[in-house]
């Protein structure tokens, strides 16, 4: 089979853009800042008794909390779960 020389170039385009997506960030961009994978991430919630909880809510109820969040400057599951704890009072 004959490749036309526009099919190579996707190709050789498609296979790098997955090498940079596959690729981790060098180490120079977020020095110091040690975000961990979602693996670790996960493993250090479940150690902290976190567990996640999703719900579905309306979209105004939604930015009144995230406008109330950074009000307080308290990040959102902070305080989602404080409003949590005094509603169930």
């Amino acid at each position: 089979m004959s490749w036309k020389k526009t099919d190579l170039e996707r190709l050789t385009a498609a296979s790098i853009t997955d090498q940079l997506r596959k690729a981790q960030a060098p180490a120079r961009y977020g020095k110091g800042s040690a975000i961990p994978n979602r693996r670790e991430q996960r493993a250090a919630d479940r150690a902290r008794g976190l567990v996640p909880f999703a719900v579905k809510l309306d979209r105004e109820l939604v930015n009144r909390i995230r406008a109330r969040a950074q009000e307080r400057q308290l990040p959102l599951n902070q305080l989602v779960a404080e409003l949590l704890e005094d509603g169930l009072k």
